[in-house]
């Protein structure tokens, strides 16, 4: 096999996290990622971009990713997911459910390891069970923290729809690659705020999220037509994107609905407007220091963290076999 698709192929992982569920599996890469020259654009400045108030944060990358059914990678580790890791991955996922014979958002048992996912529901509620013993609904407005690790299996499912949201995954430093796994759920009303943004991970404005994460930022925006906003990144943090799933925005160029952006690395704050009612995610950190190292469901800093993973990855899978579970990634990788 060409050692291009040999990295393909190890790059298709299964969508992890209650609300992500396969019945199709999109491929990882979003191969048409366009690098974008804020200074030969010929759009309109005064209808697509701020004013600017001394130096902006240049947009430098941009994708609306490769769709798949209901869920549409915008980043993967063979892409965007080098230039801003830790952030690794990043589906938007948007499931009707009014279409007859549309592919669901059911996923069977598949495993993880070395990296985190952590899902957000915008709307409706899924189902989950994990190898870690945690099941049940995780509603709109929920958060899901699911740390690999050593090693995990999880499945989801719809529970009432429609369901819209974001899954994020991160690369986990060495000390946790291979650590036990671990995951919290927060609820809706647990999850802090600071003005239109609600804080996944990390701290924002004086907020803090009750997820235990290495050093990031990730946050969900919803912003009023019309309305400001201005993202302050964190001491450190030169890494910024934003991911749109309803309405547009207005910054040192214009973002739209289902569009991923990757702004310039520095400390300088970014300038936001709506156009309509938008939500988004943000998520921004230092630069993750270790290599990428990928196995078929795995995200890791070296071989030999990677081979410690899928070991005990094969070792639960072993015993959900014995159990009687069924499942693509069972059938496959054992």
């Amino acid at each position: 096999m060409p050692r291009k698709n040999q990295r393909n192929r190890r790059e298709a992982l299964q969508l992890g996290g209650a609300a992500l569920a396969l019945g199709l599996a999109p491929g990882c890469s979003s191969e048409r990622h366009e690098r974008t020259n804020t200074m030969n654009t010929t759009t309109n400045p005064a209808t697509t971009s701020l004013a600017p108030q001394g130096a902006a944060r240049a947009i430098v990358h941009r994708t609306r990713g490769h769709a798949g059914g209901p869920i549409t990678r915008l980043m993967s580790p063979g892409d965007l997911g080098r230039l801003v890791k830790p952030f690794v991955f990043l589906d938007l996922f948007e499931w009707s459910g009014d279409a007859t014979g549309a592919p669901s958002l059911e996923t069977g048992w598949h495993p993880h390891s070395g990296i985190a996912t952590v899902t957000v529901i915008l709307d409706g509620s899924v189902k989950y069970a994990e190898t870690t013993g945690n099941a049940g609904v995780l509603p709109a407005g929920g958060v899901e923290w699911m740390r690999a690790g050593g090693g995990v299996w999880h499945t989801g499912t719809i529970n009432d729809g429609p369901v819209r949201g974001f899954q994020l995954w991160v690369a986990l430093p060495p000390e946790l690659e291979n650590a036990p796994n671990a995951s919290q759920y927060v609820r809706a009303k647990d999850v802090p705020a600071a003005g239109p943004a609600r804080v996944i991970l990390g701290t924002y404005a004086g907020a803090v999220s009750p997820i235990m994460a290495p050093p990031m930022t990730y946050l969900s925006v919803s912003l009023r037509d019309g309305e400001r906003w201005t993202f302050q990144p964190p001491a450190g943090h030169d890494l910024a994107w934003v991911a749109l799933i309803n309405g547009a925005l207005r910054s040192s160029s214009r973002i739209t609905r289902g569009e991923m952006a990757i702004f310039e690395q520095g400390p300088l704050p970014i300038d936001f407007v709506a156009e309509g009612a938008t939500r988004f995610v943000l998520g921004s950190a230092p630069q993750h220091p270790h290599d990428l190292v990928l196995g078929h469901y795995s995200v890791h800093t070296s071989r030999e963290a990677l081979e410690r993973g899928e070991t005990e990855i094969r070792r639960i899978g072993s015993v959900l076999r014995a159990e009687g579970k069924q499942s693509y990634a069972l059938r496959a990788f054992g």
